[in-house]
């Protein structure tokens, strides 16, 4: 897949992914520090940043099978992030409201590389 192609997309898909891990990395700095919460920061950072690492991997594929490999892998990492969101929230009740966006944020992202992937 050329990069040409990839650009002519109506939005950045890297600028997106990484202020989707900029905002993950600023949820995690805000939770409160106990032992469940250390847990979920680590396994969420690794995640929700990975979707935008991945992503630039991807981009930079030099075949269609390892971009389409690199692909599923950011939307693996997104429904796995999306789990996490979840597990904070059960943790942290009290900030359902402020992760809705993030969790509505993953959802799209993974609709995104699902819908990549098929083409």
């Amino acid at each position: 897949m050329t990069n040409q192609s990839r650009k002519a997309s109506p939005f950045d898909l890297s600028q997106r992914t990484l202020e989707f891990g900029k905002r993950i990395i600023k949820l995690a700095k805000s939770l409160p520090n106990d032992s469940v919460n250390r847990n979920l920061v680590s396994q969420i950072v690794r995640s929700g940043t990975s979707v935008g690492a991945n992503y630039c991997e991807a981009d930079e594929s030099d075949t269609k099978k390892d971009f389409k490999y690199r692909i599923m892998i950011c939307r693996k990492e997104a429904k796995e992030t999306n789990y996490w969101l979840n597990l904070i929230i059960e943790a942290n009740p009290g900030l359902n409201n402020r992760i809705q966006s993030l969790l509505n944020e993953s959802r799209e992202l993974v609709k995104i590389f699902a819908s990549i992937s098929r083409k």
